[in-house]
């Protein structure tokens, strides 16, 4: 009987042989890929991390979603206090605190642009109502309908449900309004993979940084949080390639939790990503959304002289010296940017003793005004006292009845006559949204 010697399979093939064989027909045939069960199997481990990951970033868009709902409840919330649409009312010799009427709300939706008719506003209100935000004093509907019915903010009796999901979102935004609040902090402009990501983050020092704040006790526990962040919506790798990790990784906040929603925004099926401004909460709005400028027309609270691009130039030639309020119709132009500082809207300087001097010819006003994306909406000037130098007419603090030539008493029940506007500004951008202001106003204007 003559033994034949073994012979190298064809290129590709993979015949059963022993171990030792094996090495053999990969040394005789280098340009063979790996088929059958080993490639269906590394197949099958990608598929499946594919599909965890999938279904991962389908949780966190669902989260995200949920946690966008219960943003825009909590900023209509607050606006309802302070136009006074929530408050106590009585009903058949009953107190029912803080709490509003169906059928009134939906006049102020539809009066504030909110919603194009009754039925939109309605549809509005029951997505609130079926994420448990608001609900009937009885719970006697589950419906909203356009009665004289009343309603209340759980939030506002207690009875806001506080599962897990709505914790790991309250603590999520806890932790972003004290970020965003540093001076020079963690969320700087920086680098990863050859690419720039603004308001980024490293997570060894996000770690570090809870550590010390005493959010966590330990590392593990630190990075446990930011895991729970990142799978909750609220943060995220800047390419979405990597989970929470105690590493020299860079992560971004998903949610900008400052930007003012529009109700019209519960009623779409997906979370849209609208870029706006984290804080600038001088800034005036945007007035053309097309096209790649994405300048704001605004005086910096810390440098004197801002860019401002020539689609909004015009408007500061011609009304912000006199009216202190901004065209909104701008100029389409392709010239370059221009510096400008407009010039004070003060006919005459004024000192404090003058402004509180009794039988004056000032009269003392209280504004509460709450802050959107982009902030306030007006400009404060001058030194001693401070001014309000320009306010936007569709900002917060128009909407509020503030003015120009306003003279700032104080801030969140802090006098400021003595204070420049650098510091009240700094008072300002370093405090809550919802921001008490006393000014006076000169009757002679």
């Amino acid at each position: 009987m003559i033994l034949l010697p073994p012979q190298a399979p064809p290129c590709g093939v993979t015949p059963p042989v022993t171990a030792r064989q094996s090495e053999q027909v990969g040394s005789r045939c280098t340009s063979a890929k790996p088929t059958g069960p080993t490639v269906n199997a590394s197949r099958g481990r990608l598929k499946e991390m594919d599909g965890i990951q999938t279904s991962m970033q389908k949780k966190a868009a669902e989260l995200e979603r949920m946690a966008e709902v219960l943003v825009t409840g909590e900023q209509l919330r607050l606006r309802l206090h302070e136009c006074k649409v929530i408050k106590d009312r009585r009903h058949h010799l009953r107190t029912y605190p803080n709490c509003f009427v169906a059928k009134e709300l939906i006049d102020w939706l539809m009066e504030h642009k909110e919603a194009s008719d009754r039925d939109t506003a309605i549809k509005i209100m029951q997505k609130l109502l079926d994420q448990s935000i608001i609900h009937h004093v009885l719970d006697e509907h589950k419906e909203f309908k356009d009665m004289k019915l009343f309603y209340r903010f759980r939030k506002d009796d207690g009875t806001f449900p506080l599962d897990n999901e709505a914790k790991v979102f309250m603590r999520g935004q806890r932790i972003y309004e004290k970020l965003m609040s540093m001076e020079n902090g963690l969320l700087q402009t920086r680098e990863e993979e050859g690419v720039t990501f603004e308001r980024s983050l490293v997570a060894s020092e996000f770690v570090d940084w809870l550590l010390q704040e005493g959010e966590t006790a330990t590392r593990e526990e630190a990075e446990q949080l930011g895991r729970r962040l990142l799978e909750h919506g609220i943060i995220q790798h800047v390419t979405n390639k990597h989970h929470f990790v105690d590493r020299g990784l860079l992560y971004q906040f998903r949610l900008n939790f400052r930007r003012r929603r529009r109700l019209m925004e519960l009623l779409n099926e997906r979370c849209k990503t609208i870029p706006e401004s984290h804080d600038s909460p001088f800034c005036l709005r945007k007035q053309n959304n097309e096209g790649g400028n994405t300048s704001f027309l605004s005086v910096s609270p810390t440098k004197e002289i801002r860019v401002v691009s020539a689609v909004r130039r015009s408007s500061m030639s011609s009304s912000c010296g006199s009216s202190g309020y901004y065209s909104s119709s701008p100029t389409l132009s392709s010239s370059p940017p221009v510096l400008c500082n407009p010039k004070s809207v003060l006919k005459r300087q004024v000192n404090p003793e003058e402004l509180q001097t009794p039988g004056g010819p000032y009269i003392k006003k209280t504004f509460t005004i709450v802050g959107d994306a982009v902030g306030w909406g007006f400009v404060v000037r001058g030194s001693k006292p401070c001014h309000i130098q320009a306010v936007d007419p569709g900002g917060p603090a128009a909407a509020a009845g503030m003015k120009v030539r306003h003279f700032v008493v104080s801030v969140n029940g802090l006098n400021v006559l003595s204070l420049d506007y650098r510091t009240v500004s700094n008072l300002i951008l370093t405090g809550p949204r919802t921001i008490v202001m006393e000014v006076m106003e000169d009757l002679n204007f």
